[in-house]
């Protein structure tokens, strides 16, 4: 499986308001690193749904299945990811967020084996400023 390294971020210009997400894919081949940038953006959304909608649309973007590390900002996708996805399939999503993201989420990384990795926002990591900048531009085109 190729190794692919997923940094993403959302933004919500107010909650709900218009929202942009970005996620940036990293990988390697013949020792050339190779970047490709995911973004876009909604109208009447929070915060929370962008952060997901970028991990979706950047697991979407692959080809082939990929052992992938995403790097996000956000707890709750982090955890929802690592900690409480399991058990919100268990209970079909009864009283959970997003229901329609998590389980799409569930469809596009299916094939892939996905890490998700916490990231402190705004402190210097230059791949989430990055993304942070690129999301809150998708927000305000809306």
């Amino acid at each position: 499986m190729k190794k692919i390294k997923i940094y993403t971020d959302g933004s919500s210009l107010g909650n709900p308001g218009n929202g942009g997400y970005c996620a940036i894919l990293r990988y390697e081949t013949n020792n050339k690193l190779h970047e490709k940038i995911i973004s876009g953006g909604a109208r009447d959304t929070t915060n929370n749904r962008m952060e997901l909608m970028a991990v979706i649309q950047g697991i979407k973007s692959l080809k082939s299945p990929c052992e992938i590390d995403v790097f996000s900002d956000s707890t709750y996708v982090v955890r929802g990811i690592n900690e409480w996805l399991v058990n919100w399939q268990k209970k079909n999503f009864k009283d959970v967020k997003n229901p329609d993201l998590w389980k799409e989420y569930l469809v596009v990384s299916e094939k892939h084996l996905v890490k998700c990795i916490w990231v402190r926002g705004h402190n210097g990591n230059e791949l989430n400023e990055k993304c942070d900048v690129i999301a809150k531009t998708e927000a305000q085109k809306i």
